[in-house]
């Protein structure tokens, strides 16, 4: 069995597509990779941006006031949406063409936005973010298809980079422009920043991207998207249940699970017996396949989850105010880029194997150290561990997926493609449901102990009582409007005694994902 190295496996996606502008000899569009590369930026921007502005949301005063599991929703209703309706996005770029696909996906992903920000209720936008993960799902496959049919195959590679390097600027972006707008607008400003970057977009796209057809008509697999939508989102639920205090075989956290479980149960022997499925489960016959999706879902949920903690810690116990929150969550995206660079490299000298398992391991160890942060904790101590995710995360990436592609036949290129993108999103709705049910789970008990709480935050009015119990950030509003600074201090204690407890699970959660990396990553180079 051999080692897989950056350099054995030719890009992913690009296999078998067709070479529009290169068949004409002429020179790669760059305002087309320009605008698509805007649009996809869209997607990473609006995810990092929500890691600032979750302590906002959650204030009664400054906010709506969103529990721990509303925020939860606010997170995964979006990457949910995003992960379950990716194939028919990419069914849809072929059916009716990537740059109308891309039109459609900008419009409804700006309408959702525009929408988000005026809601008066975590109800409400939970259902704008829902709205806004199916226009991104448009997007993302739009954009590759586009890419891949207006760029010769000689320099096909190097504008997918640039591509792909689409989700770091995102990445680094988002919490600086979000902190910026919560310092000084409404919390509904870090959506309705969108809007005209949407309106960019459509008018790039309509003006320089040519009508292109797609390298095949699929159908659209519309009892597959259902089964897997409804599965994950009866999973997501359980979880998040579990977190708000319920026992695990009560009715509210048992049967979602189970019958989430059994959709999705479903879903795959449907793919199995479909003619025009949206996963193709033949992939995971590959044992480099199947190994490197296992690794990607578990990176993606322990960073996921780990961001989410990470931004209640800097803005709450550590008395950050956004937009400094976001200058330090920078580092992370840093890293990220950095990473990502060196990734092709460090693959050549270590193999892709030992490249993403040290990744892995470095996101590991840092999620350990953050069991040691308190409110006093140095900011340059904390920007370095971001920065050493962000890197580890970088390493990950290209090498996995070079691990992934290297047994799948050229035919199926794009649905392994497809696989690795889902795979990222899905992760990412697990690990913010993990990582913030463990965080409330554990912060209701410590706010419930009364034996250890002061005289004056025992003696609260039920009522108010329930309020500090829901949230350090509601706990937090309500020391202020009470003047009971006791009762911030001991909301900020409990908090940090959740972070640790899901901080730790996510590192044990790494360190699964170290394992399967070092046994699992080993397959033989396609020829």
């Amino acid at each position: 069995m051999g080692e897989v190295r950056a350099s054995d496996v030719s890009e992913p996606g690009a296999a078998g597509a067709p070479d529009a502008m290169g068949k004409a000899g002429r020179p790669p569009s760059w305002p087309v990779l320009l605008v698509v590369v805007c649009a996809q930026m869209l997607i990473w921007l609006d995810t990092s941006v929500l890691n600032v502005a979750v302590t906002t949301l959650a204030d009664p005063a400054d906010g709506l006031g969103a529990t721990p599991a509303e925020l939860e929703w606010v997170a995964s209703a979006y990457t949910l949406v995003f992960a379950g309706a990716l194939f028919a996005g990419g069914a849809l770029a072929d059916r009716f063409g990537p740059r109308n696909t891309l039109l459609a996906g900008l419009a409804l992903f700006g309408a959702a936005s525009g929408a988000g920000a005026f809601v008066s209720s975590p109800g409400w936008l939970i259902v704008a973010r829902a709205v806004m993960g199916a226009g991104s799902a448009l997007l993302m496959p739009a954009t590759l298809s586009v890419i891949v049919q207006t760029t010769p195959e000689e320099k096909r590679t190097r504008a997918i980079a640039i591509w792909s390097s689409s989700s770091g600027l995102g990445v680094a972006v988002g919490p600086v422009v979000g902190g910026a707008l919560l310092g000084n607008f409404w919390w509904g400003s870090v959506f309705l920043v969108n809007v005209p970057i949407v309106a960019l977009c459509m008018v790039g796209v309509a003006a320089v991207v040519p009508e292109l057809k797609g390298p095949r008509r699929r159908q659209l697999d519309l009892p597959g998207l259902t089964l897997s939508v409804l599965g994950l989102g009866g999973v997501v639920y359980g979880i998040i249940e579990l977190g708000n205090g319920r026992t695990w075989y009560g009715p509210h956290v048992l049967l979602p699970l189970l019958l989430g479980g059994a959709l999705l149960a479903a879903f795959v022997a449907a793919q199995r017996r479909s003619p025009a499925p949206s996963l193709d489960v033949r992939l995971f016959r590959q044992p480099g396949f199947a190994a490197g999706s296992v690794v990607l879902l578990i990176a993606f949920m322990a960073l996921a989850g780990h961001l989410f903690y990470a931004a209640f810690y800097l803005q709450g116990p550590r008395g950050l105010s956004p937009a400094d929150a976001g200058l330090v969550m920078i580092a992370a995206a840093i890293g990220i880029v950095l990473g990502s660079q060196a990734s092709p490299a460090t693959s050549r000298l270590l193999t892709a194997r030992w490249t993403v398992a040290s990744g892995v391991l470095a996101t590991a160890v840092t999620y350990i150290a953050y069991a040691w942060l308190d409110g006093g904790t140095p900011l340059w101590f904390i920007a370095a561990l971001l920065w050493i995710q962000g890197f580890g995360m970088g390493l990950v990436g290209t090498p996995v997926t070079a691990v992934m592609m290297s047994g799948v036949p050229p035919q199926l290129a794009g649905a392994g493609s497809a696989v690795n993108s889902v795979t990222r999103q899905v992760g990412g709705t697990l690990g913010v449901a993990m990582a913030g049910s463990i965080l409330s789970g554990v912060y209701r008990s410590r706010m419930s102990d009364t034996a250890e709480l002061p005289d004056s935050v025992r003696e609260l009015p039920p009522e108010a009582a329930e309020q500090a119990r829901t949230s350090a950030e509601a706990a937090r509003s309500l020391a202020e409007s009470l003047h009971l600074p006791e009762l911030a201090t001991t909301a900020d204690r409990a908090f940090l005694d959740a972070m640790y407890a899901a901080t730790l699970s996510i590192a044990a959660l790494a360190l699964v994902g170290f394992a399967v990396s070092v046994a699992g990553l080993r397959t033989r180079t396609r020829k």
